[in-house]
């Protein structure tokens, strides 16, 4: 048996920073403006609070307290931990999806972050080539959608390596840096960068942040000022609340952003001793995050495109989380005095906050392979590094529509987490016992949980999961989305704002403002309503069936649209692209293979610790 070195943290600060530092990423500057401003601005604050009070909180408390009382076991991976809390095998194969996420979203997320440096270094040099002065329906946006089209190497599978982009520069300086800090450990790689990174963060985004506060727009844009903007983030539609689909958003949000039920809180808790306080350091972790994502992520993304390119178009940037941030704000950017300066000091904060994250993403998987196998930091860093590159391999070269990064994200990076919350919570307040669970969180302890949060833990979250959950797979595990786009031959110019959906943007000679709320009917010109049928690509996409490829086809339809005054009709001709978000057989077959890897490490390692007479399933007192 290889003897494995004990890490701890530096200081308190320093663990309390790296968790903040893993939750704060792409999620808070990306997801949240995008799931905000799709889901109705004020009116999906209020699930996302909720969320936040009734899951978000609860369940990190409990994953700290379980991490660490985990770490007296001698454990420091999900599997391990959670076999001592679910007392037996069952927590154990459970745990592996504890590892999976990381290091699957580990897969995509860093591709995300290289184009975050890309992007970086083209503002540096000189933006991406956007004129102020031209349309932004016409130009601006083609333009943006085409350069982000072309980084990411959508149009083709295995683009990137044909054309040989200089993205995969970035993405080569990218995962040296991962695996560098990586490899230093906790308190020398880890706590040091997100010790540096996270002030330099909150500085950038400060600055940012007054800046956009006071924007006025220039002429010729939308006329709508900051005021618009901070009243389409928290004045709600309260309609909105009635779609399942604002309140799914929001809880997945949470999950996301605070990195709850991901493997690394718990992970991290483990390094901690015990009588480090993890209530306090659990809700400063959470509070530190959510000034990022609310106070700064929410802050500067929406209200800028708001008062650039109007609510409408802010609330139809569909297409992804990642719409707002790199198709939309290129061209709040190029209209904005300074644009480069703010568009590169935008897409630094974006890659500091990816690096922090992408870390903690791959020191759970260093940490499960030492543990399991028992080998030393360079074999474990080489082995979870050979295995990143793979899974970062698959999703650079299955690029065209961002197919594999879309199943990914959407099974590992958001279904499995529920999953594993799910877990979690049950284990801490039904199988280990709520009265045990408690007590050890407040061993240190310099403020306690709450009655009100020990009944949540209990009874609300575990509820609150399963119903989310359900309700998550029923809106989203499904068929298809319909989008229209581009080649639009007449007036009004349509813009996809999501499914089903239309958006009309009138020029100003018909007399309709582009940020009126308009109501629409649609249907073709014979009469009969546009439906899937008409592509001929109805055949189901889930899980293991491969999804029709998309089909462009032409509708011409008639649009009614109305202001609540007036009702115009006009006739129009568009291109029609039926595409499906469903999963890839061949990016299923690489998961599979990837759980069934980890799932072999584990016994492997339940062997190994049985041998060596570890309590696997928490029948003994933990150790100090």
């Amino acid at each position: 048996m290889t003897k494995q070195p004990t890490q701890q943290w530096g200081s308190r600060l320093g663990v309390i920073l790296a968790v903040a530092g893993s939750a704060v990423g792409l999620g808070n500057f990306l997801r949240f403006p995008g799931n905000a401003a799709e889901n109705g601005g004020g009116a999906f604050m209020i699930p996302y609070f909720l969320a936040l009070v009734l899951v978000g909180i609860p369940i990190g408390w409990a994953e700290w307290a379980m991490g660490r009382y985990g770490g007296r076991k001698g454990f420091h991976s999900a599997p391990g931990i959670l076999g001592v809390w679910c007392k037996g095998s069952f927590g154990r194969y459970a745990g592996v999806l504890g590892v999976l996420i990381p290091l699957g979203v580990y897969f995509y997320y860093v591709l995300i972050e290289s184009w975050c440096l890309y992007y970086f270094w083209k503002y540096c040099t000189g933006g991406i080539g956007l004129d102020p002065n031209t349309s932004v329906i016409d130009v601006q946006v083609p333009k943006t959608h085409g350069f982000f089209g072309d980084v990411v190497g959508a149009a083709e599978h295995g683009a990137l390596f044909t054309n040989m982009h200089p993205v995969l520069v970035a993405f080569a300086i990218t995962v040296v840096c991962n695996v560098w800090f990586v490899y230093r450990g906790l308190s020398k790689g880890i706590e040091t960068v997100c010790k540096y990174a996270m002030p330099v963060m909150a500085l950038l985004g400060v600055i940012i942040l007054v800046r956009v506060l006071t924007l006025d727009a220039p002429a010729g844009t939308t006329g709508q000022t900051v005021q618009d903007g901070l009243g389409f983030l928290w004045n709600p539609d309260f309609e909105k609340l009635w779609n399942p689909k604002t309140w799914v958003a929001a809880t997945g949000q949470i999950f996301f952003s605070l990195s709850v039920g991901f493997g690394v809180i718990i992970n991290y808790a483990s390094y901690m001793k015990k009588k480090d306080d993890v209530v306090l350091s659990g809700l400063t972790a959470s509070a530190t995050n959510e000034f990022f994502e609310v106070v700064l992520g929410g802050l500067i993304t929406v209200t800028a495109s708001v008062v650039f390119v109007g609510a409408l178009l802010t609330s139809q940037a569909t297409g992804g989380s990642m719409s707002l941030g790199f198709k939309t704000l290129p061209m709040v950017f190029a209209q904005m005095p300074g644009g480069n300066f703010f568009g590169a000091a935008f897409f630094l904060i974006l890659f500091l906050a990816a690096i922090t994250s992408s870390l903690s993403m791959l020191q759970p998987t260093k940490a499960f392979f030492e543990e399991a196998l028992g080998i030393d930091k360079k074999k474990s860093t080489t082995l979870v590094t050979i295995w990143g590159l793979l899974g970062n391999a698959f999703v650079l070269w299955y690029s065209k529509g961002l197919t594999a990064l879309d199943t990914i994200d959407f099974w590992v990076g958001s279904v499995f987490i529920m999953v594993v919350a799910a877990v979690q919570i049950i284990a801490f307040g039904w199988i280990f016992g709520l009265e045990r669970g408690i007590a050890e969180a407040h061993e240190g302890a310099q403020i306690r949980i709450p009655k009100f949060f020990q009944f949540v833990i209990k009874y609300v979250s575990p509820a609150y999961l399963i119903v989310i959950l359900i309700g998550f797979c029923l809106n989203n595990a499904t068929g298809y989305v319909e989008t229209l786009r581009g080649n639009v031959t007449t007036s009004p110019k349509l813009n996809v704002a999501g499914q089903r959906d239309l958006v009309a943007s009138f020029p100003a000679a018909h007399g309709d403002q582009a940020t009126k709320k308009l109501s629409y009917a649609w249907k073709q010109v014979d009469g009969t309503p546009v439906t899937l049928a008409d592509a001929d690509t109805k055949s189901p996409s889930f899980l293991v069936v491969e999804p029709a490829e998309p089909k462009n086809f032409v509708v011409k339809f008639e649009l009614t649209v109305g202001d609540g005054t007036t009702t115009k009709t006009y006739p129009v001709a568009a291109e029609v692209d039926v595409e499906s978000p469903g999963s890839a057989r061949r990016t299923w077959v690489f998961l599979l293979l990837t759980i069934g890897g980890l799932v072999a490490v584990t016994f492997v390692g339940t062997r190994r610790w049985r041998a060596e007479g570890r309590d696997l399933d928490g029948r003994l007192p933990a150790t100090d």
